[in-house]
């Protein structure tokens, strides 16, 4: 393990029953100190679970898990919650009602018999200001809006310093507009404080606005793990590019040179040749429609986004596209329209009907 890593995980496994399918099965990955890592992936793909086993609710069958350099869990050792120095964050927020926000930000520190009261207070002040709630430290949980109380659980999540917190979908039980705001603001707040996170989601917007480094999961095992950016650009599997940029794919037939789809012809990828059945991925803003009277693509759906308009387009086949365009553009729904792709890379993965998710190539533009 590295020295700068905060965690590591070495082929981690969880099952809950001897019959069952593993809901984590050999994860393998580091967290550096300082970092932000997003666990991201559909509900029962096994983020939770994984963040459990980090933070020391579960125990792993196989594997082991380092915090800070020493063994946590695995190697026939097994370190309680309590002593991992792990912060936890949790959907619900879980504060006590009956306690005011500084006391709800005290009450971890207090745990402590070794640590002073001047102390107490000053680390909560701290956190406090962190966060931004100074000035409410007398007020009660339900004086609060959603938005406060979040950070007040994330406030005491901080305030003991540990050198890991973890977060369970922290912004889904808020509105839409204060989640959107809040994104910015717990990434500030964690980097502020200099402290390394997991946060678990099933928000692709969220995990990729505020992590430095997304592991994408499914059926238990992480896809792909990488920055925002080399998720989005470079997909390593079909099920990363779905879930993650919500691309059309469109089934294409080898024919000599191009690869053929009900929409058009595209160039074949040299390292292709002796794949027949594939699928081309296109993402919706890639995806470029124009007025024609005699084309067969007719525009089923049309919404109208504020800064963009969302198509929703039928092919011959019944299949349906999506093609998101700037907002000058509006084309009412029926129109006929010829499609194009725009002179970005077009990813090629094996036909879904192959039930296969390896990756194929970055190799070819639309022209």
């Amino acid at each position: 393990m590295a020295q700068s890593a905060i965690l590591h995980l070495d082929s981690v496994t969880k099952q809950f029953s001897s019959t069952a399918v593993p809901a984590v099965s050999s994860v393998t990955l580091t967290l550096h100190k300082g970092e932000l890592l997003g666990l991201l992936g559909p509900s029962g793909c096994g983020k939770t679970t994984l963040l459990r086993l980090i933070a020391g609710f579960e125990q792993p069958q196989r594997g082991t898990i380092h915090l800070a350099g020493a063994i946590v869990a695995g190697s026939n050792r097994c370190v309680p919650p309590e002593k991992r120095s792990v912060g936890m964050v949790f959907q619900d927020y879980a504060l006590f009602p009956h306690l005011t926000v500084a006391k709800n930000i005290a009450f971890g520190l207090q745990q402590s018999a070794s640590r002073p009261l001047a102390t107490v207070r000053n680390q909560v002040k701290k956190a406090l200001a962190l966060v931004g709630l100074e000035g409410m430290e007398n007020r009660y949980p339900h004086q609060l809006s959603g938005g406060q109380q979040q950070r007040v659980a994330l406030a005491r999540a901080i305030a003991p310093q540990p050198n890991l917190i973890l977060l369970d979908e922290p912004l889904s039980n808020l509105d839409a507009q204060v989640s959107l705001r809040l994104r910015q603001e717990l990434r500030d707040i964690l980097k502020a404080a200099g402290t390394s996170g997991v946060l678990v989601t099933h928000d692709q917007e969220e995990a990729l606005s505020i992590c430095d480094r997304v592991a994408v999961m499914c059926d238990g095992q992480v896809e792909q793990i990488g920055t925002p950016e080399e998720l989005y650009q470079e997909p390593a599997s079909r099920f990363v590019a779905s879930f993650v940029t919500q691309a059309n794919f469109i089934p294409a037939h080898r024919q000599g040179r191009v690869w053929e789809t009900e929409i058009g012809c595209f160039p074949l990828g040299s390292d292709l040749d002796s794949c027949n059945q594939s699928e081309l991925m296109i993402r919706q803003e890639d995806l470029m429609i124009h007025p024609d009277d005699a084309a067969d693509v007719i525009i089923r759906a049309h919404q109208f986004l504020g800064r963009d308009r969302r198509y929703c387009l039928k092919t011959p086949s019944g299949r349906e596209l999506i093609a998101r365009t700037l907002a000058e553009t509006a084309l009412p729904v029926g129109t006929r329209v010829r499609i194009s792709v725009a002179k970005q890379a077009i990813r090629v993965f094996p036909s879904s009907k192959a039930q296969s998710s390896t990756y194929l190539s970055t190799a070819f533009r639309a022209s």
